[in-house]
């Protein structure tokens, strides 16, 4: 999940997984696999920076065991 901020200054968590791409027009629009679009102030390069640095904190979590 990324929190990301849309054009009025609400807050949005999206799940990172559903996201099929972004694109600058000018404003940031993320398109999610369902057809939803969402506009955010965030640029293209920042929502891909949130989306590898979420995935790399998953990625990298140790595993604990009981």
């Amino acid at each position: 999940m990324i929190n990301l901020t849309r054009l009025n200054d609400s807050k949005i968590v999206i799940n990172s997984e559903m996201i099929e791409f972004v694109e600058a027009i000018p404003d940031t629009i993320i398109t999610l696999t369902t057809g939803q679009k969402i506009m955010v102030k965030e640029s293209v390069e920042e929502v891909v920076d949130m989306v590898k640095e979420y995935k790399r904190s998953i990625l990298h979590k140790p595993i604990t065991q009981k």
